[in-house]
């Protein structure tokens, strides 16, 4: 017994690193109840990453081979997505974006939804939902409702409809309007895998 007393440090070690989570099936809430988002991009990258449920890694996309990067304006909050939930049975999650300041990819957070930004793109809308942390002291703006947000940063949700449109200008996006939180949270409960 003594001689394989070496291999239980390789055995842990092993064993370590074979466990990834899978923040795809992360809880879509936490434990005290409050929405959780998984984030894929941080705030002011330009590399587009995406979680990839089968090798439970983040990987950069790809287009025309080659490591996908933006080129238009970095990403203006930490893009990434609701675990648990998928949309119209495609295997894509819910998206949102959360307003704070860059946040290591994945990082799981908890969130407040400000509200829903709509994108037509070829004649199906596609829903973002716009977030800030739900810990006041990562907030950056003081906006936790779509009414807040409204009155108080206007500009904001112009730079976000911009951005959206023409962040892939490939797509062809439109932008199609605002919904507010009480809607999110619809949505959210309308793709929670059950």
């Amino acid at each position: 017994m003594k001689n394989y007393l070496y291999l239980l440090p390789l055995l842990f070690l092993f064993l370590l690193t074979g466990c990834k989570n899978d923040y795809a099936d992360l809880p879509t809430y936490s434990a005290s109840k409050q929405l959780q988002a998984v984030i894929e991009n941080p705030a002011g990258t330009n590399h587009k990453l995406r979680y990839d449920k089968a090798t439970k890694e983040f990987v950069n996309t790809k287009e025309a081979g080659r490591d996908r990067v933006i080129g238009f304006l970095p990403f203006p909050g930490n893009y990434g997505f609701i675990p648990s939930t998928e949309v119209g049975g495609n295997g894509d999650p819910l998206e949102v974006l959360v307003i704070a300041e860059a946040m290591e990819t994945g990082t799981v957070l908890e969130i407040v939804p400000l509200g829903v930004l709509h994108l037509d793109i070829k004649g199906e809308l596609e829903p973002k939902i716009i977030a800030v942390p739900a810990r006041p002291s990562e907030q950056l703006i003081s906006a936790t409702d779509y009414a807040a947000l409204s009155t108080q940063y206007p500009a904001l949700k112009e730079i976000l409809e911009k951005w959206f449109v023409y962040h892939t200008p490939t797509r062809h996006a439109r932008f199609a309007g605002w919904r507010d939180e009480r809607f999110a949270d619809k949505l959210v409960q309308r793709w929670m895998k059950l």
